[in-house]
């Protein structure tokens, strides 16, 4: 009986290796679980449910008889792939979830996000976030072309990375007092997000309990997944080119 966690695969086609990975991670670790919960940037980049490659289709596949193998699995959009829709779910079967979601693991609530909003230090971002999860410019943006969208992604990715060059680590990083508000606001003691790959668990005190926010890792040069079972929590850092995991210190 368990439940796992992953966020920010970032696939794309020039990482194959990581597409391989997160194939048999699917028909590995993940493939006897009560479900599994992806909390967003699983691709690089998403230009629109329409979208016709052949490595869209191969990931689509194989989530697609993940979820028909009877595992429930759950996506909170990220700050790459915020264009998946409701069409991408219908032929994945993967349910989308709302970008801050508490769900009940093993009769414990916890607080499921990306991470990118708690990061309210990086105003340029903010804004940034702003503009593009406006229904207006989405609109715009999935009224071009397939291949128009392709560039218009490859800018922003340029633009993103030439942006986080220039900042420093801790504004990059979750804001600790927009944390504490979102965590009172849901009435949680565990949250649990990515963005940030800073993966670690965090023990802290929330007015007079005890909490815990855990970061889950992006899959680059290993992978990371969390296992939440009934009595015992672990975040994995794994090899992606084997399929052995072992647990983090915290």
């Amino acid at each position: 009986m368990s439940t796992l966690l992953i966020s920010d695969l970032h696939l794309e086609e020039s990482r194959p290796q990581i597409t391989k990975a997160f194939f048999r991670f699917l028909s590995t670790q993940a493939s006897d679980v009560d479900a599994l919960y992806i909390l967003g940037d699983l691709f690089e980049a998403w230009i629109g449910d329409d979208d016709d490659s052949e490595f869209v289709r191969q990931v689509k596949e194989a989530l697609l008889r993940f979820t028909q193998s009877g595992v429930p699995t759950y996506f909170i959009h990220g700050n790459r792939d915020f264009l998946i829709g409701e069409k991408f779910a219908e032929e994945t079967g993967v349910t989308l979830l709302q970008e801050s979601t508490v769900v009940n693991f093993y009769d414990e609530p916890v607080l499921l996000m990306h991470g990118d909003t708690l990061c309210t230090l990086d105003q340029q971002y903010m804004a940034f976030r702003e503009q593009v999860r406006s229904a207006q410019w989405q609109a715009q943006i999935l009224s071009q072309s397939i291949e128009a969208r392709r560039q218009i992604a490859a800018q922003l990715r340029n633009q993103s990375a030439s942006m986080s060059s220039n900042k420093a680590e801790d504004i990059m990083d979750v804001t600790p007092e927009e944390v504490t508000s979102v965590m009172n606001r849901e009435k949680v003691t565990k949250l649990v997000h990515g963005h940030t790959h800073r993966p670690a668990r965090h023990e802290f005190n929330l007015g007079k309990k005890p909490a815990e926010r855990i970061v889950l890792g992006d899959w680059d040069q290993n992978g990371w997944y969390l296992e939440v079972k009934p009595d015992n929590w672990q975040l994995h850092q794994f090899s992606l080119s084997t399929s052995s995991a072992s647990a983090s210190a915290k």
